[in-house]
């Protein structure tokens, strides 16, 4: 790759790296992995650097770059739900500037995949639907249905929360 090339792309990946890394733990619940997949995501996008800057916007196929990482990252065998039978060491803390509630995250982990998906791109990193659309490789219409499906599950698992916590504190 040319220097020049190089340079722009380290800029790319300075200015981009930080609302990746929100997106990608928006989407999969854990800093860690977040940072692996944001990794992930900038390295393949290094590879096709110069071809895909000369084409115009990089932001959408960053994006979509992404969320292929993460969708592949789920369907790993040695990534599937632990069962956890003791007492976790310590909770993982998101850090101070993230501005997103527990509540929040554990109402996001219980929506299904694409709907997450569609749900944090779309309310979260507020894109217009046909990015989306093209960051998750399918219609505008699917995007749509998807996040209203997320949407109120969202809204379930949150109401969820409310009610456990009204009823633990009359109890």
């Amino acid at each position: 790759m040319r220097s020049g090339d190089d340079a722009s792309f380290r800029e790319f990946a300075r200015d981009k790296a930080l609302p990746l890394r929100r997106t990608a733990y928006l989407l999969c619940g854990d800093w860690h992995l977040a940072e692996d997949l944001v990794q992930s995501a900038l390295m393949k996008l290094y590879r096709v650097w110069p071809k895909v800057r000369r084409k115009g916007p990089v932001d959408n196929y960053t994006r979509q770059i992404l969320m292929r990482c993460w969708l592949d990252e789920r369907r790993r065998p040695w990534r599937s739900r632990e069962n956890r039978d003791g007492v976790v060491p310590e909770e993982p803390v998101a850090p101070a500037d993230a501005g997103i509630s527990d509540s929040l995250l554990r109402a996001l982990a219980e929506v299904p995949p694409k709907q997450r998906a569609a749900v944090v791109l779309r309310y979260c990193a507020d894109l217009p639907v046909a990015e989306v659309a093209v960051a998750l490789r399918c219609s505008e219409g699917t995007v749509r249905s998807q996040a209203a499906r997320g949407l109120d599950v969202l809204r379930a698992a949150l109401q969820r929360q409310h009610d456990e916590a009204v009823s633990g504190r009359s109890a």
